[in-house]
């Protein structure tokens, strides 16, 4: 179907977009006066205009096209309303979790010492050793050779113990392997 041409006595395309520039901004304020929020307002009459798109063939057979386009627009609001309220009262009735105390200044320096390696390191560094993957499955999930990811972890790890360390070259580092200091 060409541009402005229409097969079936409906609106056709540039008739539905000349609608459309009309009778969105009054629309949307008469939305803004029922939903009292502008972006809301905005949004289900856009929806609404998306419903009326698909039908806009028929659409001049409406007798009221922009009283179809604001009803529309009304129910999906009332909708969105009592799912905000549904998921307002079962906010309500679920108890808040417990607090949880946020990092420790262990947990920070870690992470701040893991952005500064490059990422083949810091990937192979956190599924190796903190998402207790072997080598080789690291290997497997990273696509590189075994011998690559032994290479990327002893690399890894010498540069987090000089990060870690800060002004102690000489601090001991955990191996995951025998879980010893070295």
């Amino acid at each position: 179907m060409e541009q402005g041409t229409d097969s079936g006595g409906g609106m056709t395309e540039d008739e539905f977009d000349a609608f459309y520039a009309t009778a969105f901004p009054r629309l949307t304020g008469q939305l803004y006066a029922f939903t009292g929020d502008h972006g809301e307002a905005q949004d289900v009459v856009q929806e609404a205009f998306v419903r009326a798109w698909d039908r806009r063939e028929r659409f001049l057979a409406d007798s009221a096209p922009e009283a179809w386009i604001r009803t529309v627009a009304m129910r999906l609001a009332v909708s969105r309303w009592r799912r905000a309220k549904r998921w307002l009262e079962l906010v309500r009735r679920t108890p808040p979790p417990d607090s949880t105390p946020g990092p420790g200044p262990e947990h920070t320096a870690l992470v701040a010492a893991l952005r500064q390696l490059p990422e083949a390191q810091r990937m192979a560094i956190v599924l190796h050793h903190l998402c207790d993957l072997s080598v080789q499955q690291v290997a497997s999930e990273t696509g590189a050779p075994v011998g690559t990811v032994k290479a990327r972890l002893t690399r890894g790890r010498a540069a987090l113990a000089l990060h870690l360390a800060g002004d102690e070259p000489d601090a001991p580092v955990l191996g995951k392997e025998s879980g010893r200091v070295r």
